[in-house]
């Protein structure tokens, strides 16, 4: 058996692995078979997530270079390498976008009527328009700053739009210029709408705007030149636990310091001044290679607007009307339904309603005496968080709240606040761990006069508003022992109350990681003996170790393994002796992946396990998980020879990922198969206008092929 000693021939970086899955979002934009407003929606999400990458995982490493850390990653590079790399991937990256948006998003933008002018286009209405925009909503939030020894800089707040000026004093014959500085609120929109009488979408940046209005705001000075600029700051939120603090404290406190961080991305205008770009850079003590010169305007993540503001429903996916639920006729209400049988519910292909009514019941229906739910994250105006109010009036209600759910953690702490006043018993969960598992807890005095636990375990967070464009699996279930474990879990959370075994849920970070570990190990040994094994594992990304070297020597016994794997993924598959049996696929496209499933063949007698958790150091061994079972015969067969073939059978949003860590569309790989798009075929399934049959047959891959498509292609 082939085992490479290099740490470096078994992993991919992680660095790596991050932009390439973000490279993958920005084809999205550059497709022209997606509608216009899609595309530029897709821009806008890789913006998004260089925005967080950076100021976490770029700002992780120059903390970890500042604090001494030489110890090599996966990839075999030390910090100060790996942040070499990723910064010059970063750049060329950026020059991406904004080529997508210059050559193809914006002349595409023109052609259908939605114009982003500069103020030069504008004619006399729309300059009118602009000039009475300003001096109402505008001017009122201006504070122009001149940067002098009585005025230092101001603090530039994280991720803030600012307009750099270079100033000379009029009436000052000599004398260096200053620097000025206006932040642009953030209040308002980016773009201003102006009035067009051809009927066109036309657009004025607020940035612009302000920048023909900056002569009044510095009457004495003469403006030499301007340029917008942005600045990233270091948002790693750590936690040092004191005794004398609580939890929800300390993360408040934290929250006003993250506004100290440390800059660690300046984007500015291309076109800004030598002078500007210095000054700049050496107040917020940046190297060069940390400037990012912005092609167009600073900030794409804000280009989202336009998705919402162009009423243009012909540039937008069709819309799709999830699947609804309906109780069987034997069954009064859902308690009825699930002392009979499981339910599964694929989001957002079936509705998310039944899991907020489920709530609801528990909080409305006399006959629930008790109700307890973990809460990551979740929308602002969520029924969930009503249906907890007022359950608290007439029953024990217990919430397990994760303050520390990143980038959400000031709405979690109202969120807490409120439910306490409200009644209802909070809980943070086990201190230094997140809670991410996805439970919900009802306690029934039935009909027949005995009390039972019903549950819902899912693999998404509890928002009705993501549940639409997140792919997500929820599981309504009144198994006793699976009843019984959650229960338990809700003890571990609320008084770290342990026990030895949570079978059948596997528990982080109690029993997870071994259990995988298990499950890996067991169809390695049916491989060896001849029996059928397969693995198939859908998640968000792979990191940890000890999975993938379990999963290569799985792989080396003949295990057929199949991973789904939308983000960061650092296994090397398709390598000759060590993951010739391993395929990795990464699906982007309408719908942002999400679910967790892990199927294991297991000589034939098949497992499968959904959960919140993905094959990573952190939801193994630094956060509260749970993965469970799917028992039910018919929710079985549902993942089997629906769910997980349609993903496998996937060539024309699925990527393949190459040995080196690279993706390649798989339908330039797989000739000669006809294109089928798994999100496109689940929602033409859920509104009945397709049947699995549709599922294109894989083609079988050696003796040691899986059970997954085995039911139907023998059918």
């Amino acid at each position: 058996m082939v085992r490479p000693t290099s740490k470096q021939k078994l992993f991919n970086g992680r660095d790596h692995s991050w932009i390439e899955f973000n490279r993958r979002v920005l084809e999205e934009a550059e497709d022209p078979s997606n509608p216009l407003l899609e595309r530029v929606k897709f821009l806008a999400i890789t913006a998004s997530n260089l925005d967080e990458y950076v100021e976490i995982r770029q700002a992780g490493l120059l903390q970890r270079i500042e604090d001494g850390y030489r110890e090599p990653g996966y990839d075999g590079l030390r910090p100060d390498e790996s942040l070499a790399v990723l910064t010059a991937a970063i750049h060329a990256f950026v020059d991406a976008q904004y080529h997508c948006w210059n050559q193809r998003l914006l002349p595409e933008l023109r052609k259908q009527g939605i114009r982003l002018l500069d103020w030069e286009e504008l004619g006399d209405e729309a300059r009118s328009y602009a000039q009475g925009y300003f001096q109402r909503e505008v001017d009122p939030l201006l504070t122009p700053v001149a940067i002098d020894p009585a005025h230092p800089f101001p603090r530039v707040l994280n991720k803030a739009l600012c307009l750099a000026l270079l100033l000379k004093r009029k009436r000052r014959s000599s004398g260096p210029p200053v620097l000025g500085v206006v932040t642009v609120p953030r209040a308002l929109p980016r773009f201003v709408r102006l009035p067009s009488a051809d009927g066109a979408f036309d657009y004025l940046l607020l940035q612009d705007l302000i920048a023909q209005h900056l002569a009044g705001m510095y009457r004495g000075y003469e403006l030499l030149s301007r340029a917008a600029f942005r600045l990233t700051r270091n948002s790693n939120l750590y936690i040092e636990e004191e005794e004398a603090r609580s939890l929800l404290e300390t993360i408040r406190v934290e929250l006003h310091n993250r506004r100290k961080g440390d800059a660690v991305r300046l984007e500015i205008e291309s076109g800004a001044g030598p002078e500007i770009v210095e000054r700049l850079r050496t107040n917020f003590e940046l190297e060069e290679n940390q400037l990012f010169r912005s092609d167009g305007p600073v900030n794409l993540s804000r280009l989202l607007f336009f998705y919402s503001d162009v009423q243009r429903p012909d540039l937008k996916y069709p819309p799709f009307t999830p699947r609804p639920f309906n109780l069987s006729r034997r069954s009064a209400n859902i308690f009825d339904e699930l002392r009979q049988r499981d339910l599964l519910f694929h989001h957002p292909y079936d509705s998310y309603d039944p899991v907020v009514e489920f709530i609801q019941k528990g909080a409305q229906d006399p006959a629930v005496v008790s109700i307890k739910q973990t809460l990551y994250r979740t929308s602002s105006d969520s029924p969930i968080f009503q249906a907890l109010i007022e359950a608290a009036a007439t029953r024990e209600a217990t919430l397990v709240v994760e303050l520390m759910a990143r980038f959400d953690e000031a709405s979690n702490i109202r969120w807490a606040r409120s439910m306490e006043d409200a009644g209802v018993q909070v809980f943070h969960g086990v201190v230094g761990l997140k809670t991410h598992c996805k439970l919900s807890l009802l306690v029934r005095r039935d009909e027949d006069g005995v009390t039972r636990r019903y549950c819902h375990l899912g693999t998404g967070n509890y928002n009705p508003v993501t549940a639409r464009f997140y792919t997500d699996l929820s599981l309504l279930t009144a198994d006793p022992q699976i009843t019984e474990r959650v229960h338990m879990v809700f003890n571990y959370l609320t008084a770290h109350a342990e026990i030895d075994d949570y079978r059948p849920l596997l528990v982080a970070p109690l029993t997870m990681a071994e259990s995988f570990l298990g499950l890996i190990c067991r169809e390695t040994e049916h491989a060896r003996a001849g029996r059928p094994a397969h693995i198939v594992a859908k998640m968000n990304a792979l990191l940890e170790p000890s999975v993938i070297k379990a999963l290569y020597t799985a792989s080396q016994a003949g295990v057929q393994i199949d991973l789904i794997i939308r983000g960061l993924s650092i296994l090397r598959p398709g390598v000759k002796g060590l993951s010739e049996n391993i395929r990795v696929r990464s699906i982007v496209g309408r719908f942002l992946e999400h679910s967790r499933i892990f199927h294991f063949a297991n000589g034939g007698d098949d497992e499968i396990y959904l959960g919140s958790a993905d094959w990573m150091p952190r939801n193994l061994f630094e956060r509260c998980e749970v993965v469970f079972p799917v028992r039910d015969a018919a929710v079985k067969a549902r993942l089997h020879d629906e769910i997980l073939p349609a993903y496998l059978a996937d060539t024309v949003k699925a990527r393949l990922q190459q040995p080196d860590g690279s993706y390649i569309r798989a339908g330039k790989i797989l000739r000669n198969v006809r294109p089928f798009s798994s999100q496109d075929f689940l929602m033409q399934l859920a509104e009945g206008k397709t049947s699995l049959a549709a599922i294109p047959i894989p083609v079988p891959r050696s003796a040691a092929k899986g059970a997954i498509g085995k039911k139907r292609a023998a059918g």
